[in-house]
């Protein structure tokens, strides 16, 4: 992901998922910030998603990753309904997390 090589990111994450890996809240948020460093906004959006079906816990740094994802794709109120869930939910709020939110306001 770092290298730009978020496509690679996300065939790892495929293939832990064809080989029945556990998947947890730190493969997720990998992969969610692997979609926002590609532009990749609805993956993203549809990872976390995937995280609440299969029962994975969110933090902050996962729903950070879900915001800035759909930061990057220009999609402002779907970043700020999951920054208003964050809220409603009690998860823990840090810089990124709003810094995200106020980015997400810009575009």
């Amino acid at each position: 992901e770092k290298s730009g090589k978020w496509e690679s990111a996300l065939q790892l994450y495929s293939e832990m998922v064809q080989r029945e890996v556990a998947l947890d809240t730190i493969t997720f948020s990998a992969a969610m910030s692997a979609c926002e460093k590609g532009g990749a906004s609805e993956k993203g959006l549809e990872l976390f998603r995937l995280m609440a079906q299969n029962q994975v816990e969110s933090n902050t740094v996962a729903c950070s990753a879900a915001i800035s994802a759909c930061e990057k794709g220009g999609m402002w109120e779907e970043a700020l309904q999951l920054f208003s869930r964050m809220v409603r939910s009690k998860v823990q709020l840090d810089t990124i997390t709003f810094g995200a939110a106020i980015s997400a306001c810009e575009k």
